[in-house]
């Protein structure tokens, strides 16, 4: 798929390296520097916000800018204020104040960058190869952000507090030096037609308003977030007090998800040569479905990861079907601004379905969240089953107004 496609995995896989790392350290070091369960809390919400805020804004860079500039200068100020929290560390001098707004200006920082790097892909491989590309990005981001990553900066952390940061640093750093070998098509747009911010985003919204396979998408990750989030956000309640596992039963249930999800990647190119991409999203709509079944019936911990283990390859299915089918479906002009909508979409959902699983957790029991999930997943499934022919459609039909343009390498 050309030589700057392999720069584009490499710099993915090694800046999630560092964003595994984040993910365990981060707690850990706001767990050392205070016992109130509120400011432990606000450490998780601060990295929440930022694609609500900044989602949108992410989207209008993407497209305005020079996308490889927009990628380097954001990560070259991701490595500075890592480096800048190690040295914080390292000297003593760290704040609890001062670490949240660091985790905010990196949850902001890879706001953009994520965003941006998702418009990059359909500018260096062809339409047909997207499937495939995607889902080797996605083996890189389950493998080390989620598998190694965390566990690995957490054995640095406990070797040093600052040792992480510095690790996470040259990752960042070294993701910033492969990226900047990308040679992409012309692209972003002329200074003289580039309107005001909220035209820019307004423009977005009315794409995926009238385009019948993204506006399925984006409604599809808002309701899906909206149910998953009300479930996940009691999980390690289920895990201690439903399924009596403990706390290390709680990291093997995540763990046996994200192995899933990875044994997907080695057959996701065969399903996809012999099954078309709307039909991949129905048979996950359904399955995510029983999912929330299953679990809000078993006690046995043996059901529970086997049933992990199978939403861990539904995900990566479905997260690598569902950009495959926007990249191809979304002009490029739009692709920021469209992967924005979807960006605030995916973590509103994420964020009211918290607040509502809380709640049904307090009032109904632990299962109670899940229970919602599975009768939420099921009417929807319902409403929606009729447009998720859009979808296949979609895949079908090339953009309008894709030429289909090589990166010079």
């Amino acid at each position: 798929m050309g030589t700057s496609f392999r720069w584009l995995l490499a710099s993915t896989w090694v800046t999630n390296i560092g964003d595994g790392i984040a993910l365990a350290v981060g707690p850990l070091l706001v767990a050392s520097l205070t016992d109130q369960p509120a400011l432990i809390a606000l450490a998780a919400t601060v990295q929440w916000l930022p694609p609500l805020l900044f989602g949108l804004l992410a989207g209008v860079a993407s497209d305005r800018l020079d996308r490889r500039g927009v990628m380097i200068v954001v990560n070259a100020v991701r490595v500075v204020v890592v480096a800048l929290l190690g040295a914080a560390v390292l000297t003593g001098h760290a704040t609890i104040a001062g670490v949240l707004l660091a985790l905010f200006v990196l949850g902001t920082a890879e706001v953009f960058v994520d965003n941006t790097a998702s418009t990059l892909l359909p500018m260096l491989v062809h339409r047909d190869d997207l499937a495939v590309a995607n889902s080797r990005l996605y083996t890189g981001i389950i493998t080390f952000n989620q598998l190694a990553g965390p566990p690995i900066g957490a054995a640095i952390f406990v070797a040093g507090t600052a040792y992480p940061f510095l690790v996470q640093a040259v990752a960042v750093a070294l993701g910033v030096v492969l990226v900047s070998r990308l040679r992409l098509p012309p692209h972003g747009r002329d200074p003289e037609t580039v309107g005001r911010v909220v035209h820019d985003i307004a423009e977005g919204f009315r794409f995926v308003r009238h385009h019948a396979a993204v506006r399925t998408l984006v409604l599809t990750i808002l309701i899906f977030n909206l149910t998953f989030g009300a479930a996940w956000s009691v999980l390690v309640l289920y895990a201690t007090e439903r399924l009596d596992m403990g706390a290390v039963g709680f990291g093997l249930l995540t763990t046996t998800s994200a192995v899933g999800g990875l044994l997907a990647t080695l057959g996701y190119g065969a399903l996809t040569r012999r099954v078309g991409l709307g039909d991949l999203m129905r048979v996950g709509l359904v399955v995510e479905t029983l999912v929330h079944l299953v679990l809000a019936l078993t006690t046995s911990p043996a059901v529970a990861l086997v049933t992990f283990f199978v939403f861990g390859a539904h995900a990566f299915i479905w997260g690598t079907t569902s950009v495959t089918v926007r990249q191809r479906a979304v002009p490029s002009h739009l692709q920021g601004r469209v992967g924005g909508v979807n960006l605030v979409a995916c973590f509103g959902g994420l964020v009211i379905g918290s607040g509502l699983g809380g709640v049904l957790a307090q009032h109904w029991g632990v299962t109670a969240p899940f229970w919602f999930a599975f009768a939420g997943s099921a009417v929807f499934v319902v409403a929606i089953w009729g447009q998720l022919h859009h979808i296949a459609h979609a895949d079908a039909t090339p953009v309008a107004d894709e030429p289909g343009p090589r990166a010079v390498v």
